[in-house]
């Protein structure tokens, strides 16, 4: 997949990672660091939520991630770690300033998970 392969190039491109703001441009990459992983509703630890809750995470760069499943990226991810995030979508024809729906690629470096997420439960333009 083209995405993993330029998030681990950035990776290596980048001597000391250091907390980035989140990709604004399609093909674009950034470090940030896990902040909390929980259930899609944020009520429980991932670690510890029924396989059905989804998945939820933050990024210390103000970034999120959010799945209806469970995805096994996030599962095997600890808060604290390094993760690179590439954005690969921009949904179009959204309401002015609701930026919702994007979607990022993102590997985690100590866990060696990956996962292709859109910020949001909900596109733009939605509920």
């Amino acid at each position: 997949m083209a995405a993993r392969r330029e998030a681990l190039e950035f990776a290596a491109r980048t001597l000391k990672p250091a907390d980035q703001p989140l990709p604004a441009s399609i093909g674009n990459c950034g470090f940030t660091h896990i902040k909390t992983l929980t259930a899609r509703l944020g009520d429980d630890p991932l670690e510890t939520a029924s396989p059905d809750a989804g998945s939820a995470a933050t990024f210390t760069n103000g970034g999120t991630a959010v799945s209806y499943d469970r995805e096994p990226g996030l599962a095997s991810s600890k808060v604290g770690d390094p993760v690179v995030m590439c954005l690969i979508a921009i949904p179009r024809d959204c309401p002015k300033d609701d930026l919702r729906g994007r979607v990022y690629y993102a590997v985690d470096l100590a866990a060696k998970g990956a996962w292709a997420l859109p910020d949001s439960q909900h596109m733009c333009g939605g509920a």
